[in-house]
């Protein structure tokens, strides 16, 4: 078998067997096909996609390229829980301790911001002493012991997604639903789940711009879960502007911990009970979803949730008195406000340039190799549909460089649109996918 010739294959259009792709995925891992090689083959990819069928195997292939997680131990059926990711985006924080309350195991392994998007394994660590990095058999007993864990992915899973992303990154390839559904759920089925639930952002601040965009990556990974044998349910969430009030990492972390406690934003509340419910469901604990939404109101109500939280932050090292007392977290040096200079609506909050924003407080990383600031980034105080009065507060800007603080200040007032007829509220949950 050879590389150039299941090139050719595919720039003629024709669709690949298992055997080719597999032996595309394992020599490119392993060194023996090139990167001048590859690049052809995804070109190729990009411009005439790719059956269900072919995507299934390319999917199997990459999860299969490095280690499988084995959670059979836990005798649970493990629900995963994944977001293509977004700006102000604490869902995981929040909703896992939550379904982890109500007796569903959660075995969470999360990623780090890069770009203007955040991590939720950034967000854990601006708690002090929240460890990330621990070993796999520490991993499983937390889950066995307390009925959740979350951590950083620290196994060599779906090593040749890796090499593949930044292929396709460095060759303007990125944007392409067999390439983006494969990458997806590879991780998903390398990391153990059994069942997936995915929250498909679409706006201005998420990857799918558009709501047929969003449709499309959402059946294609629904129809590789059904494929590699793994349930698969996408929530198609609203990202054009930022989710909740809170953008940046400590900052996030304490949205999330007033939630949990009963503070709760409306669009994040959305997310969080729309999700959890199908979590529920597909774990088998609760057929019912509007039964479930109540159970984990319940579960907030009731302080369970907290609880659970505050069990999974001490199992791992984490200080809880810094979430019993939200003012011990990471503190910029300098939080102003932001006024408005007109009254009206607010018309638009471009997510996307707000996670820039954040990005330039110190909050993301461009590089993945780049230290962020836990402490700083953006609280807003105004979101879309919103009546402004002149000189009212937009938002707080956190920040350890008065240089930065001025620069974001002003931008911040280019973001925001205001006008004087009626902002229209936007919807959160735009649709169920299964």
């Amino acid at each position: 078998m050879r590389i150039i010739d299941i090139i050719e294959k595919k720039r003629e259009k024709q669709e690949l067997t298992k055997e080719e792709i597999e032996f595309f995925v394992t020599n490119y891992t392993n060194g023996e096909i090139k990167d001048y090689q590859a690049a052809a083959l995804i070109m190729a990819i990009f411009l005439n996609g790719m059956t269900d069928q072919e995507t299934t195997n390319l999917t199997l292939a990459m999860a299969h390229s490095g280690e499988i997680l084995d959670l059979s131990t836990l005798g649970e059926i493990i629900v995963d829980k994944h977001s293509t990711g977004g700006v102000g985006d604490k869902i995981s924080i929040i909703l896992l301790p939550l379904v982890s309350s109500l007796g569903v195991a959660v075995a969470k392994m999360s990623g780090r911001g890069l770009g203007f998007t955040g991590g939720t394994v950034d967000k854990l660590e601006s708690i002090p002493g929240y460890q990330t990095a621990i070993e796999m058999e520490q991993f499983i007993k937390n889950v066995e012991q307390i009925g959740i864990s979350m951590i950083s992915q620290t196994l060599n899973l779906a090593p040749a997604d890796k090499k593949l992303y930044a292929l396709r990154d460095s060759i303007s390839c990125v944007e392409s639903i067999p390439l983006i559904a494969s990458s997806i759920m590879s991780k998903k089925i390398a990391s153990g789940a059994q069942k997936i639930v995915l929250d498909v952002t679409v706006g201005k601040g998420a990857f799918m711009k558009n709501i047929e965009e969003a449709r499309k990556l959402s059946n294609t990974m629904i129809q590789i879960g059904k494929l590699a044998n793994r349930e698969t349910v996408c929530i198609v969430t609203n990202m054009d502007e930022p989710l909740g009030y809170a953008v940046g990492n400590s900052l996030e972390v304490i949205e999330a911990v007033k939630f949990l406690k009963g503070d709760m934003p409306e669009d994040v509340k959305q997310v969080v009970l729309e999700l959890g419910s199908y979590m529920i469901q597909l774990a088998g604990k609760g057929e019912n979803l509007e039964e479930n939404k109540n159970k984990l109101l319940q579960n907030i109500e009731n302080g369970k949730a907290y609880a659970k939280f505050l069990e999974l932050v001490e199992q791992q090292g984490g200080d809880i008195t810094c979430i019993e007392n939200l003012e011990r977290l990471p503190k910029a040096k300098y939080i102003e406000a932001i006024y408005s200079e007109e009254e009206g609506y607010i018309q638009e909050i471009n997510s996307k340039e707000i996670g820039k924003l954040a990005g330039i407080l110190g909050a993301g990383r461009e590089k993945k190799e780049d230290a962020i600031n836990p402490a700083v980034g953006i609280v807003l105080t105004k979101k879309v549909a919103d009546k402004v009065e002149k000189n009212e507060v937009l938002a707080y800007i956190h920040a350890d460089d008065e240089n930065k603080l001025r620069e974001v200040k002003t931008k911040y007032k280019e973001i925001v649109k205001i006008a004087e007829n009626e902002g229209v509220k936007q919807k959160t949950i735009l649709e169920i996918i299964r």
